[in-house]
């Protein structure tokens, strides 16, 4: 097959129809870009996966993701896809979106985290990695004191690291105001007991009303955050709390055939690279440059499409170091709607049109 990274889909190749997971029968175009591995299935149905690089051995990363349900979970996965059943969490209460940080100062030491949002208990839950052991003393309430429906119903999380390491969470929910305050921003650090606590910073955000904000990625290096308003566009702002809560950027206008989703940043040399957002229900991933245009940083036009086998990709998360023979370039990881993640290698959905990060 030959690989290319922008496919019009007016001309796009023959469709086959195969059988998913879940036995429901679905089109795929025999020009996408196909997967390297597709993971165990979840029990309900899975929505965002974040890739924890385990920097003593990055052959030994692993992949989260969440199961959607109100029996959810967080799966952890290995680089196969195949599920670790001792290190994943069952019983949540409809886990949405999930992240991962680095050397969060606890009980003493540093230590890496995933935090998912628990929708129904309206709380972050979060699990110190590898071994996926509580670290909230059974979860931190956020969005406290909305009342309007769904307005504490949670959805996205992306972490951000400053650099002095103060380690943030950016939080979305199901609905919100339209001006300047959809997503609330939180210091975590530890409560004095070896637990995390999360400190309410900020209020940001606009909304256009027209479906919801979900998906949400965060730049450490550029000090950037990215969210998808559905439907809208993508809307950038200041990492930083004490920049300011002024929007940046919308871009992605009339770029998406449906919704558009999850978001994830391909970092390479120079601070350059790609953000990356999919197209759900298009079978598609729209990219854009991630330093913007020459003097126009906030300027960020479409510069290619790549097709790919997911089926109504929710969320991604991609990482740009390499993790072994399989992911020499970097690893993506794209929700599916048969209860699936499927896992992608970087060269491939990049072809000849799109910078390698060896």
């Amino acid at each position: 097959m030959k690989k290319t990274n922008i496919i019009n889909v007016a001309t796009a190749g023959l469709l086959c129809l195969i059988l998913s997971c879940n036995g429901t029968a679905q089109q795929v175009d025999q020009d996408a870009v196909k997967p390297l591995y597709i993971s165990d299935p979840v029990d309900f149905d899975t929505d965002d996966p974040a890739i924890w690089v385990n920097a003593k051995d990055p052959a030994q990363s692993l992949v989260i993701g969440t199961d959607k349900d109100t029996k959810g979970g967080l799966y952890v996965f290995d680089l196969k896809g195949k599920i670790i059943p001792a290190k994943t969490v069952k019983g949540l209460k409809r886990p949405d979106n999930v992240d991962i940080a680095y050397g969060l100062d606890l009980d003493g030491k540093k230590i890496d985290i995933a935090v998912t949002t628990e929708r129904y208990t309206h709380k972050l839950r979060i699990y110190s990695l590898p071994d996926m052991k509580p670290v909230d003393g059974g979860g931190i309430p956020v969005f406290e004191g909305e009342t309007q429906a769904e307005f504490r119903d949670l959805m996205g999380i992306a972490m951000y690291t400053n650099a002095d390491g103060k380690i943030y969470a950016v939080v979305g929910r199901k609905s919100g105001p339209k001006e300047g305050g959809y997503l609330w921003q939180y210091l975590l650090s530890d409560n004095g007991k070896g637990m995390v606590k999360a400190t309410l910073v900020r209020k940001f955000g606009k909304y256009s009303g027209k479906k919801e904000i979900e998906a949400i990625a965060v730049d450490n290096e550029l000090g950037y955050i990215y969210y998808c308003d559905e439907q809208f566009g993508v809307r950038k702002y200041h990492a930083d709390p004490e920049k300011g809560n002024q929007e940046l950027s919308l871009f992605g206008q009339g770029d998406f055939a449906v919704d558009n989703e999850g978001i994830a940043i391909y970092k390479t040399k120079g601070n350059n690279g790609y953000i990356l957002v999919s197209d759900q229900g298009a079978k598609q991933l729209k990219v854009y440059n991630r330093t913007g245009q020459a003097g126009a940083v906030n300027k960020h036009p479409l510069i290619a499409t790549i097709k790919y086998a997911a089926n109504q990709t929710d969320g991604i998360d991609i990482v740009s170091v390499p993790l072994n023979a399989d992911f020499k370039h970097g690893l993506l990881v794209a929700m599916s709607d048969d209860k699936t993640f499927h896992f992608y290698r970087w060269e491939d959905l990049a072809g000849k049109k799109l910078d390698v990060n060896p």
